[in-house]
């Protein structure tokens, strides 16, 4: 942010505009996320399916590779946590003919609304496994009491009746309990893949098939409990591993979580009851105390206050007055509201919001890439470790098959990469939704890896660092006029100092001059003409004033001496805290400013920062970014101003806050929803964090790999054994990855 000046270096809407674009411009999210949206965060069709059948790395890279075939798409990102595809496509692009197309591949696809996840449906799922773990596991303790008495010596025709009778209840039980392999495993082969699911199917239809071929030839051995213990287990792991996924919230799930089902409108007078998604804007709703807000909307009537905790990480209310703009989630306090709707359903910002993480949970790094290209190579493989290990026990053992097939079943299960799918997904999940509470949105998924890399960081200092809303200090200084024509050149300018001096002038009864030729002149202010005189407000050495050693900003009215208007600033909640904690990492720490050496290196003091440069331009503050980098660091920006977006966008990770302006927060990969700074300091931890637990997710797999293949090739384990086995890698993963939280 250039400083002395009211040096118009931003374009934000005059106070008009901001009223109904944001409530709140230093905290409130949800408008923000709107803006960011119409300045082209989030463009096209933006179309979101459910994928119920995606379970593994294998199924991301499929569907992925697919969807992007299809005409008009631009992107498409499978989140394997959420079970959804998030698909950037031209506007004219249907969602039938992208289920169609997966359809044929073998994958089951539902068009969900943006953003959103149905709780009802992720309930069904999870009390469908258990039913069928109950299942499983009624049949298996009654084949056990079976097999008991083939254990205790019973021979011919009664162990061939035991035998007969555990059959007709094991061929049912696993048929129904294990229809989330079968299905998925067939429509893998009907796409003409070999999905994770496909070699856990055949393991079991391998001990059913050896059981059977043993009961009709009156076998001493049968394996019908080991077929239904195998399916019982493998569906405990499942929904294991269903269950700590759940747990790992994302932070889009949360903000669905936010929408409520109904709304109460008002027509001719009266008030209706109607679902969400048929509010239009124009139409005036009504929330009630302790009402969560439906949709976005300006508020027409009544006083309240509002809870905004849960978007932005504020915990302290925010009064809510006629002409201020609420989002949709937001919670009614203490008095009722009337609002006229500016935008619901999948326009809504929390829809936006929640898209955008939703995204960001979904996007590429270099782990997913490993994970996909090491998936990719697990189904020809152990395939082939699997026939190689039949026949190799068949041929050593002089043709027992029943023991090559069992070691071959064994091969097939333990392989299973279900602990690689989970390795990086489940950890982006919980770093998002963890960062997310504390008030920070990813926009790019990359960010959290990158962020974790980064070395030094560099602030920003007006509305960064400080709240951008500084005071000025001396107005009485100015005559009338002079008053009138600062007033009216800095109605041309959206940068904080142009506008306290705005508002203040406005408050003292202030009438802005009337001015022709009025311009910006990026990183130095903006000039007019009055009354055939030059006049201009911004930077010392523009205006030809002399440097002072606190903020200001300076206007010149023709050839009349400069006055000096001088400002104060508030330091932002938790500044103290974020250069603290990121010193205390081990961060090198900078504060680039356009404001006079004097106000900078007081704040800079204060705050413990020794590395800071004063009266910087815009290119300037991008220059340093890009010297730091050349000298091999990895630098977070953080900032708010247009002068502000080269350094962003230069930087190897950069935030802005809520209140930024729209080019900064397009420019940034992280938005700061609260006003509270601190949460910065929290991020650089959490993703160092992060990127721990991916690596040892990584390890986790690699060593279980090498340990439980060998035991299955050489029959120390068996099926059941791998089951167990491949269960708990998969869950072992899952905890750690929840450990962020």
């Amino acid at each position: 942010m250039s400083v002395s000046p009211a040096s118009p270096t931003r374009n934000e809407p005059f106070e008009d505009e901001r009223v109904s674009a944001s409530a709140c411009p230093a905290c409130i999210a949800a408008p923000s996320a709107e803006q960011m949206a119409k300045s082209g965060d989030v463009k096209g069709a933006r179309i979101m399916l459910s994928l119920p059948t995606a379970h593994c790395a294998v199924c991301i890279t499929d569907v992925e590779r697919e969807l992007m075939k299809q005409p008009g798409v631009k992107s498409a990102r499978v989140n394997l946590t959420l079970k959804r595809a998030s698909v950037d496509a031209a506007g004219d692009v249907e969602p039938a003919g992208l289920i169609a197309a997966l359809d044929k591949i073998g994958y089951e696809a539902h068009e969900l609304d943006p953003g959103m996840l149905s709780a009802t449906e992720a309930d069904k799922r999870g009390r469908d496994l258990l039913m069928r773990i109950g299942v499983s596991g009624f049949a298996m303790m009654n084949i056990m009491m079976l097999s008991i008495a083939v254990w205790s010596g019973a021979e011919d025709s009664t162990r061939d009746l035991f035998h007969w009778i555990s059959a007709a209840i094991a061929l049912p039980t696993t048929i129904f309990a294990g229809q989330p392999f079968f299905a998925n495993a067939w429509s893998s082969l009907r796409g003409g893949r070999l999905g994770m699911d496909v070699p856990i199917s055949l393991a079991i239809l391998l001990a059913l098939g050896i059981s059977l071929f043993e009961t009709m030839h009156s076998g001493a051995h049968a394996y019908f409990e080991a077929a239904t213990m195998l399916t019982f287990f493998l569906l405990v792991g499942r929904y294991l591993d269903y269950r700590t996924r759940a747990v790992a919230r994302s932070a889009a799930e949360e903000l669905a979580a936010l929408e409520v089902p109904r709304a109460t409108v008002l027509r001719d007078g009266e008030e209706v009851i109607v679902p969400v998604g048929e509010l239009a804007v124009g139409d005036l709703i009504r929330v009630r105390p302790g009402g969560r807000i439906p949709a976005d909307g300006e508020v027409t009537d009544g006083q309240s206050e509002s809870d905004r905790s849960l978007l932005t990480g504020e915990s302290l209310p925010v009064q809510v007055l006629p002409g201020m703009a609420l989002s949709a989630g937001e919670v009614n306090l203490t008095g009722p509201l009337t609002l006229r709707v500016t935008a619901a359903g999948r326009d809504s910002s929390l829809h936006r919001m929640a898209d955008l993480v939703a995204m960001a949970e979904s996007a590429k790094t270099k782990y997913t890439s490993l994970a996909e290209r090491a998936a990719r190579a697990y189904a020809p493989i152990v395939h082939i470790l699997s026939f190689t290990a039949f026949c190799a026990w068949a041929w050593i053992t002089g043709g027992d098959f029943r023991l090559a097939v069992n070691i071959a079943a064994a091969v097939l299960i333990i392989t299973c990469p279900c602990a690689l799918g989970l390795a990086v997904p489940a950890v982006v999940t919980a770093a998002s939704g963890k960062l997310f509470r504390k008030g920070l949105l990813i926009k790019d998924g990359t960010a959290l890896e990158r962020l974790a890399e980064i070395d030094t960081v560099v602030f920003d200092k007006t509305g960064t660092l400080t709240m951008g809303a500084p005071r000025p200090q001396n107005l009485s200084d100015l005559s009338p006029e002079a008053l009138s024509v600062a007033m009216a050149l800095a109605e041309g300018s959206s940068h904080p100092l142009a506008r306290a001096l705005h508002e203040a002038a406005a408050g003292q009864g202030g009438v802005p001059a009337t001015l022709t030729d009025l311009r910006e002149v990026p990183g130095y202010g903006v000039e007019g003409v009055w009354q055939e005189q030059r006049v201009r407000l911004g930077r010392a050495n523009w205006i030809g004033a002399e440097d002072g050693t606190t903020t200001a900003t300076h206007l010149k009215i023709g050839d009349v001496t400069p006055i000096s208007i001088r400002f104060a600033d508030t330091l932002r909640t938790g500044a103290e805290e974020a250069v603290a904690g990121l010193k205390a990492q081990g961060k090198q720490v900078w504060l680039v400013s356009g404001d006079v050496e004097g106000a900078v290196s007081d704040l800079a003091a204060r705050l413990g920062i020794e590395a800071y440069r004063a009266g910087a331009l815009p290119a300037e503050k991008a220059q340093l970014v890009n010297d730091l980098t050349q000298q091999g660091h990895r630098v977070l920006m953080v900032g708010d101003g247009l002068n502000d977006t080269a350094a962003l966008a230069a930087a190897h990770v950069s935030v802005s806050p809520a209140s930024a302006l729209d080019a900064a927060r397009t420019a940034s990969d992280i938005v700061l929803l609260g006003k509270d700074l601190a949460p910065v300091s929290d991020a650089a931890s959490i993703s160092v964090r992060a990127r721990r637990r991916i690596k040892q997710n990584f390890g986790i797999s690699i060593v279980y790999n090498i340990f439980a293949v060998p035991l299955a090739l050489t029959g120390l384990a068996t099926p059941l054994m791998a089951a167990l086995a491949m269960s708990a890698s998969s869950i072992t993963v899952s905890l750690n990855s929840l450990r962020l939280r």
